[in-house]
């Protein structure tokens, strides 16, 4: 162990070679800890609405407008207050308006950039020097650090700071100045950006959004279930593939994969026009609107057939193929009386809605006709050899998991999976019975192997275990014990399209279950939070976000444009900073226009979860509690260097 500790030592010094090396790095580490934790920004179920997202971003959920409120108090109108927090969501477009209607763009350039300057000193005082400046933006860093370091009590440099004002106005750098010290506040307001699942599916943009993400200064990811169905499609598993492709037809979105994506689905579109030419398709009517009797309307209800169809058969050879996954029940194909229209669920009979099914052989239901086995190998090859989708795979794959554990709150999309009674669920995951975080582990590590096993069995289990999650009974990112698809296409009766929910969600007010869950992850019940997205909070019926006593926070309130009319709302983001956890309730966002001209922002209502008594500091962190060990770590390495067991490198 001796020799151990040595050879670490010597590693350590490779770093600091020298006593004061070592002492520097000390005092520097341990003043960090003293300085006010970051910010943290929770998200979740965006769901591809990429210009509500954007807006989110640029504003903090509202910290933007708090760090004003904190720099001007009465000293500024609301009005002023609304106007100065556009520009910085939006300076260029913002500027662009101003000149327009402003006689005096100089004086204004002068007033505005005093302002901005202001709220940036706040913004950046609780971040070490060292740190902003790596924020800084190359263009003007030299400028803006010196602006931003300014002391009011310091008259001697009045002057200096005055000129160099007026010197970016002179020689015509005053707008770039202002979106790159915009940009600076918009990054320093958030220290850490979690996204809790479901960037993709149902809005036009999560391509956008994955851009924007890549590009984002701190960020960790836990997946949701659409997300994994996107990740299986990349990875080549056709069920996630067919899912991918019909959910986007569903919600008018087949552009994602065309033109964000570069997916030619023209031999899919021209295959569900011949196929499905007299086939009004009347069950498969859009998510979006149109015009019904529009040709790429008509156009998008077969290409929503044709690939519905093709992915309840590929689901049901996945059944076969998977028989532990025992969804034998969910094999709908061969259930169906294909003479007299009717199908048998559960020893009842059913009258199908839609009785046109020219692909299916009824001695063999899940079987591809030649042409569809075609447009599959096809849509394969796409989504695997697309390099913008890989790179947002492996993205999601870098940064993002299962779950996380991130200063004392957990972080999940969906549900721990539950019996009736409360108790962490045995889950079957290729013959071997897993419960709670062993049950995420695993999951987690058969997503990775579905992308990089070397072993084809291996490797083909993993990508399975992606469809799995999508949409599994036992899925932690699912929770419900099926998901109807077919019955809600091909059945009129309500009693088929039920989903019944896991007993997480009926427990999820229960102490004693919450504190089992939190203890499972290594959490101290007394002073964590598990922060859940996945089922919209009906705000509208009265519901709250907050569950069992502030233990749980579910932020997942309809930022989706499809939930809204059963939320009332446009979603929760939560805040967590040194003062403690706020949930911030996000108004419908009208459109990036409408925010720039109207100066309306989307947050309305923010709820204090916790309140500190004292700040909470970098020191009571999970990145402090690192601190602390490369402190005791670098004393070692002091002692050792004054005691002669390693030598200076000088």
């Amino acid at each position: 162990m001796k020799d151990l500790e040595t050879r670490y030592l010597e590693r350590l010094s490779d770093l600091y070679p020298t006593i004061a090396a070592a002492s520097t790095e000390i005092i520097n580490l341990q003043s960090i800890l003293n300085l006010p934790k970051g910010t943290e920004n929770f998200l979740t179920d965006v769901h591809g609405e990429y210009e509500a997202f954007s807006h989110v971003l640029k504003n903090g959920s509202g910290s933007v407008r708090r760090k004003i409120e904190d720099v001007f108090g009465n000293r500024m109108s609301d009005r002023d207050k609304r106007s100065l927090a556009t520009l910085i969501y939006y300076p260029k477009a913002k500027m662009d308006l101003i000149r327009q209607e402003e006689p005096n763009m100089e004086d204004w350039y002068r007033v505005h950039l005093y302002l901005l300057i202001e709220v940036s000193k706040r913004a950046a005082s609780k971040y070490t020097r060292s740190k902003v400046r790596k924020a800084l933006p190359k263009d003007f860093a030299y400028v803006i650090e010196e602006l931003i370091t300014e002391k009011a009590e310091v008259s001697d440099k009045e002057s200096y700071y005055n000129e160099i004002i007026s010197t970016i106005i002179r020689i015509g750098r005053a707008e770039e100045f202002i979106c790159a010290i915009s940009e600076l506040i918009q990054r320093l307001v958030v220290d850490h950006l979690h996204i809790v699942g479901d960037i993709y599916d149902r809005g036009p943009g999560p391509h956008i959004i994955m851009d924007k993400l890549v590009d984002y200064h701190s960020v960790d990811i836990q997946w949701g279930n659409h997300d994994v169905a996107w990740m299986g499609a990349a990875a080549g598993q056709r069920g996630c593939i067919a899912n991918v492709v019909r959910i986007c037809a569903r919600y008018g979105n087949l552009d994602i994969l065309e033109d964000g994506y570069g997916i030619n689905l023209l031999p899919l579109a021209a295959f569900a026009m011949r196929v499905y030419k007299d086939d009004p398709c009347t069950c498969f009517r859009l998510k979006a609107p149109d015009r019904p009797d529009s040709e790429e309307m008509q156009m998008n209800l077969r290409i929503h057939k044709a690939i519905s169809i093709i992915q309840f058969k590929l689901e049901g050879q996945i059944i076969r193929r998977q028989k532990s996954f025992h969804l034998e029940e969910r094999a709908l194909l061969h259930r169906i009386d294909y003479e007299k229209g009717t199908i048998t669920l559960n020893g009842k009979e059913y009258q199908l809605l839609d009785t046109n099914f020219p692909t299916v052989d009824p001695a063999d239901p899940y079987a591809l006709s030649a042409e569809e086995e075609e447009i599959m190998d096809r849509l394969e090859r796409a989504f695997e050899n697309c390099g913008k989708l890989q790179q947002h795979m492996r993205f999601l794959l870098a940064k993002g998991g299962l779950y996380k554990v991130y200063n004392d709150n957990l972080l999940y999309h969906g549900c721990v999976p539950l019996t009736e009674d409360g108790e962490l669920k045995e889950v079957e995951v290729y013959g071997k019975k897993y419960r709670g975080k062993e049950l995420y582990d695993v999951l987690d590590a058969y997503v990775r192997k579905g992308f990089f096993a070397l072993d084809e069995k291996e490797r083909q289990d993993g990508k399975d275990i992606m469809w799995y999650i999508w949409l599994h009974p036992d899925s932690p990112l699912f929770g419900k014990n099926r998901m109807a698809t077919f019955e809600r296409y091909f059945l009129a009766e309500p009693e088929t399209h039920l989903e019944k929910k896991n007993p997480y969600y009926d427990l999820i007010e229960n102490e004693e279950v919450i504190d089992r869950i939190m203890r499972e992850f290594g959490l101290d019940p007394g002073n964590s939070h598990i922060v859940n997205g996945h089922v919209p909070v009906r705000r509208k019926d009265g519901e709250s976000p907050i569950k069992c006593g502030g233990k749980v926070l579910v932020i997942d309130g309809g930022f989706s444009k499809a939930y809204q009319k059963q939320t009332g709302i446009a979603g929760y983001t939560l805040i967590y900073n040194s003062y403690g956890i706020r949930l911030v309730a996000l108004e419908p966002f009208e459109s990036t226009e409408a925010a720039i001209k109207k100066e309306i922002d989307i947050h309305s209502e923010t709820m204090v979860v916790t309140r500190v008594r004292d700040r909470c500091l970098v020191g009571d962190t999970d990145a402090g509690r690192e601190m602390k060990e490369q402190i005791r770590d670098l004393e070692r390495l002091l002692t050792a260097y004054r005691n002669g067991e390693i030598t200076e490198k000088i």
